[in-house]
């Protein structure tokens, strides 16, 4: 039987998608053919996947972005990641560690809120 087998893209319209492009390179290292790419094959994490997860219309976790969207992204180190976006100016939303995974939120250069996210491995039953 065929079968979905991952998360293809993320389509969303904005005012100047060169302009959006250029700041996911910048930014984020981001970039593709397409426009910003990223390859399951360079994960690094065990049974990495992809979510889509859904809220309801009064929902706080997607602000302060009034888009209907939020971009989840993976990173392999949080901590790291951050202070590199610190150290390109971009201002963090928050940071958390909420014990099965750590997160960080900033606004994309369009107002689009971005999450990043480093799976943390589960322990281990019994250790």
């Amino acid at each position: 039987m065929a079968e979905i087998t991952g998360l293809g893209g993320v389509f969303h319209i904005v005012k100047d998608p060169a302009a959006t492009r250029q700041w996911y390179k910048e930014f984020l290292g981001l970039d593709g053919e397409y426009g910003p790419m990223l390859s399951w094959a360079t994960e690094k994490g065990d049974k990495p996947y992809s979510l889509i997860s859904h809220f309801s219309p009064d929902t706080d976790y997607l602000k302060p972005s009034e888009a209907k969207f939020m971009i989840n992204l993976r990173v392999d180190d949080l901590d790291a990641y951050v202070e590199q976006l610190k150290a390109k100016g971009l201002e963090i939303l928050g940071q958390v560690d909420e014990g099965y995974g750590k997160f960080a939120w900033i606004l994309d250069c369009d107002g689009v809120k971005l999450e990043f996210w480093q799976q943390v491995e589960a322990p281990e039953a019994g250790g």
